[in-house]
């Protein structure tokens, strides 16, 4: 059968946030129901008018929170999608295929937690029992946890270890990929580590956590959420600036829950869903203008490189050389800062930064002409999810 193809039949009219912060007193339901408030400010409509809610990775707000706060009249459709880092990014994929089918007509995508404050903060791993919620819980329990193998940075150091080994990799292109995302923060008044400098010194000096990663290849522990507003693209041209959804989809790896015994430990399901993605919005990887990637560790953006046919696998340490990954190079990556400077929560912001470029409204990052945008999204043991925008 056919795959449908929903290209031009959804765009996203809004976009939200709260503060990005390390402590709040806000619970991540709250969170969560504020950036959706934004979002539909932002998009300029009454938050009741929407129909449909998508929340990325979390099961709360729950929909009869989100009927309560924004005094929604007719909620016609809800999900929850639960693919780890790469749930929002397919969140506003599952939100476009529901406003192109006419199952709902404005779907808002949610996803934000309390990384920092609340009771998952995986930097206090180590004094719980238990491993976090991913697939294979028994696996990891039983198997794994009495081993040590406790946290993702472990999990994810055989992914990268290997394919160090495999392919000779110059592992000095991790500290570009860190050092270019808090260049970029630097512009972004959202960032956490914004005026927060950090040299390749710096880099090199942070303390080794697991090979191969320093502190400074792992991404942040932040409080905060953001929202995404969807609609059919017929109703989103009386919007003020709609940005279009080409194309999207969702992939995963071999054996998704048993990394260790995967035929081929590399393998990751950005490699299934960008091509699909790319070939509904008829475009190339060298079309793209700029390029937001999940990049939960530094390693990880290399990877998706490699794995969307940017170049081949092994070669990413040459391809983000010389400036080419940041502002004014040939494909700027994480132009906010990513969850490595930015916040983390949970790749929604990957989202959020890509229509604010295309709208041209991203100040001193601004990617100058911006036209078409990539965002991608990595979960679990190799999940991985990608949206095609333009304007």
């Amino acid at each position: 059968m056919d795959t449908i193809n929903i290209s031009g039949k959804a765009a996203i009219i809004g976009v939200g946030n709260t503060a990005y912060t390390r402590g709040t007193d806000r619970t991540e339901t709250e969170q969560c129901l504020g950036a959706a408030i934004a979002a539909c400010r932002d998009a300029e409509i009454d938050p009741a008018g929407v129909d449909g809610v998508v929340m990325g990775w979390r099961d709360q707000p729950s929909n009869e929170d989100f009927i309560n706060a924004l005094g929604i009249r007719d909620l016609k459709y809800h999900a929850h999608v639960h693919i780890g880092g790469a749930s929002p990014t397919a969140a506003v994929f599952n939100a476009a295929m529901a406003v192109a089918t006419g199952v709902a007509s404005r779907v808002i995508v949610v996803a934000g937690w309390n990384a920092f404050s609340g009771p998952s903060r995986l930097s206090q791993l180590s004094d719980r029992p238990t491993v976090v919620n991913v697939p294979g819980k028994a696996l990891r329990e039983n198997l794994e946890a009495p081993l040590g193998l406790l946290a993702p940075m472990q999990w994810y150091s055989f992914h990268a270890n290997r394919w160090i080994h495999d392919y000779h990799i110059d592992r000095d292109a991790m500290a570009t990929v860190a050092l270019t995302a808090r260049a970029h923060a630097h512009l972004n008044p959202k960032a956490y580590m914004r005026d927060r400098p950090m040299t390749r010194d710096d880099y090199y000096a942070s303390q080794m956590l697991v090979e191969p990663f320093r502190k400074l290849d792992v991404s942040l522990e932040t409080d905060g959420a953001a929202a995404v507003l969807v609609s059919s693209a017929v109703s989103a041209e009386s919007s003020r600036s709609p940005i279009y959804i080409a194309g999207g989809a969702e992939g995963h790896a071999d054996s998704p829950d048993d990394l260790l015994n995967r035929p081929d430990l590399l393998d990751m399901g950005i490699g299934r869903a960008a091509p699909r993605a790319f070939e509904m919005a008829g475009v190339r990887p060298e079309d793209f203008d700029f390029a937001e990637l999940y990049d939960c560790f530094s390693f990880i953006v290399l990877r998706q490189l490699e794995e969307m046919g940017f170049c081949d696998r092994g070669e990413s340490p040459d391809f983000v050389k010389d400036g080419r990954i940041a502002l004014g190079g040939e494909l700027p990556v994480n132009t906010h800062g990513g969850l490595m400077s930015e916040a983390h929560v949970l790749g929604i912001n990957h989202v959020v930064e890509a229509v604010w470029q295309l709208r041209g409204e991203a100040g001193e990052r601004q990617v100058a002409g911006a036209e078409l945008g990539l965002v991608t999204g990595y979960g679990d043991f190799g999940d991985g999810s990608a949206l095609v925008l333009h304007n």
